[in-house]
Order: C-alpha cells, then structure tokens, then sequence
C-alpha cells in the first residue's frame, strides 16, 4: 500500500504545482544597467534567479535538458531581463536569420512574454536567438510579429552556455497608471539542438490559449509610463520602366514622407504616416482565377499589419482594399488593347495615400478602443488620342475616405465583447459602405468551453443604387481536454457586402456543421503527439432556401519521434450537389457530381541542413475521364549559419473541371465548359545574413496556368446541362513573373536602408501555350519577353523625443561646466 500511495500523492503534487500560477516579486535598481550580454553588472549581483522551468515541446512536464537562469530588474525608464541559458557551446546553434523570422530555423533563442494589463488576453512577446537577431510581437488570439518595437539586446557566449541581455523600454510597451501593478510574465527558452522548447509557467497543451498560463510578477511600485513620441522620416527615390505594347514608359520615382508615433496617454497611441511609401514590399502570388469569387492576397505593408490585431477582431478589416489598384485601370489597358488610336501614357497600378492614422490602446478597466482613418488620392490615366494629337486624362479612382472604430471590452476567464464599425466614403458618392458588428466571446472558470455569438449588419448607399444585408455565427467549442468538440451555424443574407474594407468570398448562404477531435498529447511507441478530427458542414442558400451542399473531412496529424510529421485528409461531397454561384446568373444553378478527395503531405526535421517539405492530392468522381492530380515539392538547404535557399515547386492537373465559360451572344444565357487545367509553379528564394542587423533577399516566382476547352454545353434549368456545338477561341494560356530583391541595413535602432529591385513580366504579355507546351518552353520565352523593372532606395531614419532632450539635456550641462 505504501508503495502506491507514495507515488499518487508525488503525482498529485505536481499537478497542483503545475495548476498553480507561479509568481515572482519585482525587484527596483537604482543601478545603471550596460545591455552588453555580460553579467558583470553590480546591479545582478543580489538579484535571486529564476528557474525550474518545465518543457512545454515535444513533451510537456518533463524538467529540461539544459538549465536555465533569469533574472529581472526595473528602473523608472524599463524592465531589463538577464538569462544564462547553460550549454556545451559546441551545442549552441546560431543560424543567422531575419528578424521576426528564426521559427524553423536552425537556432537556439530566449523570450519573455509580458501581460501588461494582466488580462490573459493580450500581451508583448521580446525574443532574441544564439545569434543576436531580434524578435517580436503582439499577441492576442493569435500572434502578431509583423509588429516591431525599438530596444535593447546582446547575447554573448561562454563556456557554460550563452548569456541573453534585454532592456525593454517603457515606451516600447503600454501599461496601467497604477501606483502598484501585476503583470502576467513568461520566460522561454528553445533548444534547437534537441528541439526542446521550455516555459518558466507551465505550458499545459491540454489547457486552451496561452496568455491564461502565463505567471505574474507582482509588486512593480511607482512606474510612470514615459513620453512616448518619436518620428520616422523617410526619403525614397527610384527608376521604374514598363513595356506597353511596343513602347516603354520610364517614370522617374520620388517620395517623402514620414511615419509619428505619440502616446496620448499612458495606454494610447496615436500612430500616423504622411505620404507613405510601400515600394519596398513583395509582390502578390497572381493567379488566373477561373471562380467567381474575388482573390484575397496577403499584405505585405508594414503600417497596415503592424499592431492591427483590434481592428481584425471581427472580421471584416481587409486591409488591402486600401490603396488598391485603382478601379479603372484595368478599363484602359482593355481601351488601349482594342483601339490603336489611343496610347497609355500614364496609368497607375496602385493607389497612393495621402495619410493614415491608427489610434489604439486600453484603458485601465480593459476597454480597448482602436480607430483607423486612412485617405487616398485621387488616380488619373492619361491617355493620348493619336487622330486628335491630344491627352485625355481619366479619373480611375476617386479620392476615398476609409475610417474603422472598435471597442473591445475585455471580461473575466478570457471573455470579451467588441463592437466594430468600417466606413468607406468616396467622392462623388457613387459607392459608400457601412459595415457594424458586435461580437461576444465567453469561457467558463475551467476554460474548458467556449461560446460565441456574433451579429453584422452592412449597409451600401449612393448612386449607383442602395441595399442592407446581415450575417451572424453562433459557435460552441470544447477547446480543452483530449476530447474536443466544435459545433457552428452560420447565416449570410443574400445581400450582407462587407467588401469595401472587409472580404467575404460570397453572401447568401446558411450552413451550419460540427466537428470531434481526438487530441494525444504524451508519447507513444512511433509518436511524439497525434490528432484526429472527424467533421461535416451542410450548406443551402440562404434566398431562395434551397440545399446546396454536404461535406465531410477527416483528417489525421502525427508527429513522429525522428520530428517528421504526416497530415493525411480526406474530404467527400457524396451527393450531387447544387452550385448557386458558378453561372454568375440569378436564379441558375449547375449541378455538380459528387467528389472524393485525398491529400497527404508533411515535412522532415526542420534543424537539418536539407529541410524537405511535400503534399500530394487526388481527387476522383463518378464522370468519365475526370482525375484531379496535385503535387508539391518544398526544399531549403542551409549551406551555412549565414546562407540558404529554398525552393517550392507545383503541379497541377485538372482533367476534367467544369465551369462558366462565356454567353451565348444570342439569348445571353451562360455556357459551360469542360475544360483541362494544367497549372504550374516555381518559387525559388535565397537569404544571405553579413550580421544581425544586413541582410539581402531574393524571390523569383513564375506561375503558368493552361485551359484547354474540350466541350461547352447549355445548362438546363434542373442544372444539367445539354450539348451544344464547340467554338474556337476559349482557350486560356496565364503566365506571371516577379524577380524581388531586398537589401537591407538597420544601421541604427529602428533605421535602415532598404535597396530593392523588382523586375516582371509585362502586362500585356501573351505566351502562345500551344507552341510553349512544356514547362521549361513555357519559362524559357518568358525570359525572351519584355519585363518591367523598378529600381529604388530608402532611408528611414528613427528619432525617438527622449533621446532627444537627453541630449539637449546633457550639451546644456556640459556649456554650464564649461
């Protein structure tokens, strides 16, 4: 009997241990502190450490194979962090890597999480690696590290392991005016030698979320957030040349503008840019979209990604509808490609911006309040009449107002309810947009379950005509435990447009579906962890209410020992179904057979030289003649700590897929094609890190996309569809090209100098498919094409106010010495 009890109550201790929040006690310095990856400070002489962390990956609970030490100290102006990560050196990986970019990678790395408000929903993640290089992020439901602070770190190796040195400044982070406060903290070290990640607070994987886990330090007494205001002037110029047709036009680019950042109050700031400049970004991935859907394509802009996490939070934020490609332009490339009279002199492919503004923060009761306001300017064509000799200039996009408010009232037990509000107004009022909608969030005591609602109401007015619509999700989640659940109903009425700063891919839909998940979190004989989930979703349109479609997914993820791991999924559509949308014509409907679906796709351990990842796909239906065929080839060698390469490569073949094709010139009714689809890809990168603080990048990518038109048919009002006779001139041969290259130099905190090079095929470039038939045919006479090419350099130079009167502060004291 003792025999057992003895182990049960060491059992039971642990877990309580582990269930309890772990707290340390701030210490205040009146020492000055060098950030120089030393420990030699007299301020860390008397300061206890912290340790016993706990692994969090690839196990949980297990104590760590290297031992870790942190100690914390604060002054008036920030909170400085010293870690002794204790290591054979000969173990320490130090690839270096871009900021914000180690994960994966092969290095090892210190962060500190910090929960300012001590919410559990909100916080700041600082890390830096083995090598020195930078990272951090906002974190919320998700997390953010496309938003960048200003400060201080150096990591130094010793014969014991490596040292890591922080100095968070005050102004680099919002906190409460309080004369005592608690912030929640975490402290993680990654091991990529054995690839073991370990918290200071334990990491449960059984327990949803992480802000909720992390410990406190208690007791930080007299803290006042400083002066928060700094300034980011910028100066770009540059060449680009553009092939139009048989012609290039040369324009000369040249910008200035500026980026302020002032904090209003201690939780406030008040974020602006001036004639922004976003030259320096990458390049979208173009398709040839073949749906009837808009595309969403990432944003690669560092003002409208960074610290946006509030305004995202409903849902319906997409940032890249400001300073879109003016909605003209494409008009008069068709214009200047069917009349030869006219000549493109100017038409701009991007919308400038007058201003932006980001107004965000909390406050001390947790209400977090974000608003944005962004103008753009005007974009004008200029087109020359070449029987009149004369320029016409048209108006491709109006000047557009763009305007979003949240409020975000967060609750005990990571509960929360927002309201959010986007606004678009244009001048002339041919198309204004209202989009309102309020969301609420709420999980039990346990954190076991969670459940929310939301309710969104848009309303579109002006000249071109006036409508309203809504939508609303109902969700309840088991989101803790080895068993999980997900249980959804959704409702979008047939005319809900939250589209002119939101994305939906199409309205008019009622679905709702559940799905079960099996998690297993300890280690088995062949795994490390494994998940199962077994789902389905019903779909009808929602005017007139009629079944749409039904589809089940399963799928299997396996992390195996070796730190390999497989994703198998299988999704069917058993039934024939009824597809609303693909005929782009109210009140027709194709019917479409029923799919089965298998991908299969993983990737090798990502410390390794040779990194490797694959998928694979197949899809199959009952129709003659009609396999679907998917493949995809990952590759990125290190070829040491500062060089690598990657390369994906795809393809895909798509026997037999039906859709819209065009409309009978006769009745206008739509025709459907079947058609196969071939469509290949190839991105090759590089990455070459001089130091921590200079790097230069490369990306090629070149898509190609072939449709091949076999049959077209009639499509009878029971959605099937009849023969009819077959037309020439259908056929579709796609190609883009972009070449990005990126040199950069963070020459200062928060300054750098960015020199970029973009080249890429031209517009207006037509690649015959059928004498290219071959991929590498098919490339090579991209090469032999016209290209565009941009060539431009930036300085941004970082200017921080207390830096400034410290300065002041001290010429002033030495001329009174003197």
């Amino acid at each position: 009997m003792k025999k057992l009890l003895l182990p049960a109550i060491l059992l039971i201790f642990i877990n309580t241990a582990m269930a309890q929040n772990k707290r340390f006690g701030a210490i205040k310095t009146t020492h000055s502190i060098k950030v120089d990856g030393d420990e030699g400070d007299a301020a860390w002489n008397d300061v206890e450490s912290i340790s016993d962390f706990i692994t969090s990956i690839p196990v949980f609970g297990k104590k760590p194979r290297r031992e870790t030490e942190v100690k914390v100290l604060y002054d008036n102006a920030a909170v400085y962090v010293l870690a002794h990560i204790h290591d054979n050196p000969s173990n320490i990986r130090r690839q270096l890597t871009l900021r914000d970019q180690e994960n994966l990678q092969d290095v090892d790395a210190f962060s500190i999480g910090i929960d300012t408000y001590h919410d559990k929903q909100n916080g700041f993640l600082f890390k830096v690696t083995a090598a020195g290089v930078q990272s951090d992020a906002k974190i919320s439901e998700s997390t953010d590290f496309t938003w960048d602070a200003v400060w201080e770190s150096k990591v130094s190796i010793k014969n014991d392991g490596w040292v890591a040195e922080l100095k968070i400044p005050f102004s680099a982070i919002r906190f409460p005016k309080t004369s005592v406060q608690t912030w929640g903290i975490q402290f993680t070290t990654e091991n990529r030698n054995v690839n073991e990640a370990a918290t200071w607070s334990p990491d449960d994987p059984t327990i949803n979320g992480t802000i909720n886990k992390w410990g406190e330090m208690t007791g930080l007494r007299d803290i006042s957030p400083p002066i928060r205001l700094s300034f980011l002037p910028y100066l770009s110029s540059g060449v680009r040349v553009s092939p139009v047709g048989n012609n290039t036009i040369t324009e000369y680019l040249k910008s200035g503008g500026m980026d302020v950042k002032y904090g209003i109050s201690e939780s406030f700031t008040l974020d602006a840019t001036l004639i922004p400049d976003f030259a320096q970004v990458q390049s979208d991935n173009i398709i040839l979209n073949l749906s009837p859907f808009d595309i969403k394509f990432s944003d690669f802009r560092p003002y409208f990604t960074e610290g946006t996490e509030l305004f995202n939070k409903a849902g319906i934020f997409y940032s890249r509808r400001i300073g879109d490609a003016p909605s003209g332009s494409f008009g008069i490339l068709q214009l200047a490609a069917n009349d030869p009279n006219y000549k493109i002199e100017k038409n701009p492919g991007i919308t400038r911006l007058y201003n932006a503004t980001k107004f965000s923060g909390r406050t001390k009761n947790n209400l977090g309040i974000g608003i944005l306001n962004a103008v753009t300017v005007p974009m004008y064509a200029e087109l020359r009449d070449n029987t009149a000799d004369t320029i016409l200039r048209v108006n491709t996009e109006p000047l557009v107002n763009y305007n979003i408010i949240v409020l975000d009232q967060a609750l005990k037990n990571r509960s929360s309810i927002t309201f959010t509000n986007t606004n678009v107004l244009r001048r002339g009022g041919s198309r204004n947009a209202n989009v309102a909608a309020l969301d609420v969030s709420l999980y039990d005591k346990r954190n076991r379950h969670q459940f929310f609602i939301d309710g969104l109401y848009s309303n579109i007015w002006g000249s071109l005509g006036k409508y309203d619509g809504y939508k609303s999700d109902v969700r309840f989640r088991k989101i803790s435990g080895k068993f999980q659940y997900y249980v959804n109903a959704a409702v979008i009425s047939d005319t809900y447009d939250p589209n002119d700063l939101g994305f939906l891919r199409n309205n008019n839909q009622f679905n709702f579906g559940t799905t079960l998940s099996y998690v297993i979190f300890k280690p088995t004989e062949h795994f490390l962890n494994q998940r199962y989930d077994l789902g389905y979703i019903n779909v009808y349109l929602y005017n007139p209410f009629k079944w749409q479609n039904f589809v089940t997914n399963t799928k299997a993820y396996f992390l195996l020992k070796n730190f390999w791991d497989i994703t198998a999924t299988l999704q069917t559509q058993p039934y024939w179904s009824n597809d609303f949308f693909e005929l782009r014509t109210a009140g027709k409907f194709l019917k479409r057979s029923p799919v089965y679906y298998f991908d299969i796709g993983g990737s090798t351990d990502s410390r390794k030289k040779f990194f490797l990842t694959y998928d694979v796909g197949f899809a199959e239906t009952p129709l003659p003649k009609d396999p679907y065929y998917s493949g995809t080839l990952g590759f990125r060698y290190r070829f040491n700590d500062k060089f690598q390469m990657d390369a994906e490569v795809h393809a895909e073949t798509d026997n037999m897929n039906w859709g819209y094709a065009f409309r009978d010139v006769n009745n206008g009714q739509p025709v459907i094609g079947t058609r196969k689809v071939n469509t290949d890809y190839t991105i090759l990168g590089a990455t070459y890190n001089f130091n921590p603080l200079m790097n230069l990048t490369l990306r090629m990518r070149h898509y190609w996309s072939k449709v091949n038109y076999s049959n077209f048919y009639n499509v009878m009002d029971d959605g099937y569809w009849d023969d009819r006779m077959y037309e020439q001139g259908h056929d579709q041969n796609f190609n883009t090209y972009n070449l990005d290259m990126f040199y950069t130099w963070n020459f200062l905190p928060g300054s750098n100098i960015i020199f970029s090079w973009k080249n890429a095929l031209g517009a207006d470039v037509n690649i015959d498919g059928m004498v290219n038939k071959t991929y590498t045919k098919n490339l090579t006479t991209v090469f032999h094409n016209p290209h565009s090419n941009e060539l431009t350099i930036k300085v941004i130079y970082y200017i921080d106010y207390l830096n400034l009167t410290k300065k002041k502060f001290s010429n002033r004291h030495i001329s009174n010495l003197n």
